[in-house]
């Protein structure tokens, strides 16, 4: 009779906890429904509710007390929103499964990011790094670093970002000192913030080293966000080193990754393509390619295509007034408004060429006229084509005059190719009397 009574006891307890968690799991729901309803406070007691109705900490209470810290945040209530989560954190280490953590930390960590309080960012990310340490979770540790990371950059505090940065990347390192080929996607998440943070300030020679270790790594299949971001640094990089061609190349690989991920960056992106293809004065269409086709006639994307329209067919006149008419989508980007002057220079230079070609003396003020810059201007880029032997001939100041020579540039082929006939036929003067002797 007494193994009955305390077999009916067990069976009991278990249908007794089971009705709890039913309870706890309509509370749950019901507080959710005044969420969706705008019922904050009603919604905020409901969550609290939950998290008291628990006997031991379980997944019931971890949700709820998600939900308070989302909440907080939304009506601004920050130091209630860090108690809250200071409370959910407890749960991580043993009374919710990994995965779950993992995924409603990560869902929490985005969903702050978007405050612009540094300073409420930094003690989330430092809570949140503190209950990861004593959980022993190191994937979200990896994650949660690499949050703080950004925020380093955005503020440019490169003296901590540098510190956090070599702290990841010793995670990601063998016993040996070297890099663990298994975390290539976690190195390129590494190199992605390296790079930026190299390209914010102007270090080449540390970007184009990472560039290449980047590029290097085969074992990785990182979020094309990442591949777009080393992409798009070395594509600046290139630029800078004034090889165009392969700065277009990484440009447009950028901007198939920032596609892939949605990113709005892929806009910015075809920009700069577009920007390299002029400066390498290629004939190609970067809009011929399938990806970027969509895009054609896309209000950001259209200044730049009437622009390098103008620029093909040497339109001095409707270039810059494309320029004047979309400022605020050409050259309110710094990126873009370094390398105008490029630009301009050569689309000037081009209907320069194309002016004088039938000449022997021309007029300053006339090249002035059409150029349709100062006569001051137009001088130094006739001294500049002199000095690159494009342009044959002097400048008469006094008389505001350039006098072409007849000596052009194919004549000074001719001349060089019968020297080196003369010299050719020489040696083999010489080569036949060694012969006969």
């Amino acid at each position: 009779m007494d193994e009955d009574m305390e077999d009916y006891g067990f069976e009991y307890s278990d249908e007794d906890t089971e009705e709890e968690n039913v309870d706890i799991e309509n509370q749950y729901y019901h507080a959710k429904e005044s969420l969706e309803g705008n019922e904050y406070e009603e919604a905020l007691e409901g969550f609290a509710a939950v998290v008291d109705m628990q006997e031991e900490k379980q997944e019931w209470g971890f949700k709820a007390l998600k939900q308070i810290v989302k909440l907080r945040f939304k009506l601004q209530q920050y130091d209630k929103m860090m108690e809250a989560y200071r409370e959910m954190l407890t749960y991580v280490k043993s009374s919710v499964t990994r995965n779950d953590a993992e995924k409603k930390i990560n869902s929490l960590l985005d969903f702050v990011s978007s405050s612009t309080s540094t300073e409420l960012l930094q003690e989330f990310y430092d809570i949140t790094l503190q209950a990861l340490q004593d959980a022993k979770n190191e994937r979200l540790w990896f994650k949660t670093n690499l949050k703080l990371c950004g925020l380093y950059f955005q503020t440019k505090d490169f003296g901590r970002l540098t510190r956090t940065l070599k702290e990841l990347h010793k995670s990601c390192k063998r016993e040996d000192g070297t890099d663990d080929v298994k975390k290539g996607t976690q190195l390129l998440e590494i190199y992605a913030i390296e790079i930026q943070m190299y390209t914010e300030q102007k270090n080449n020679k540390k970007l184009k080293e990472l560039y290449h270790q980047a590029l290097a790594i085969k074992s990785a299949i990182p979020h094309p966000r990442i591949l777009g971001v080393i992409r798009e640094s070395g594509g600046k990089m290139h630029m800078t080193e004034r090889s165009f061609e392969n700065a277009a190349t990484d440009f447009f690989e950028a901007f198939k990754a920032y596609d892939e991920a949605a990113i709005g960056r892929r806009i910015q992106c075809l920009k700069y393509l577009v920007l390299a293809n002029m400066l390498m004065e290629s004939e190609v269409d970067p809009f011929d390619a399938q990806e970027a086709k969509p895009y054609k006639n896309d209000p950001e994307v259209l200044a730049m295509t009437n622009l390098i329209v103008a620029y093909q067919k040497n339109e001095i006149s409707e270039f810059e007034r494309v320029l004047r008419d979309n400022r605020k989508s050409i050259m309110d980007d710094a990126f873009i408004r370094d390398y105008i002057e490029d630009l301009l220079k050569n689309i000037r230079t081009q209907v320069l060429l194309k002016l004088i070609k039938p000449y022997t003396r021309i007029r300053l003020p006339f090249i002035s006229k059409e150029l349709n810059i100062p006569e001051q201007d137009v001088e130094q880029l006739l001294v500049s084509l002199i000095l690159d032997n494009r342009v044959f001939g002097h400048i008469d100041q006094v008389n505001q005059l350039l006098e072409l020579s007849t000596t052009t540039q194919e004549a000074k082929k001719y001349e060089q190719a019968n020297k080196w006939a003369a010299q050719l036929s020489s040696l083999n003067k010489v080569v036949v009397s060694k012969l006969r002797v």
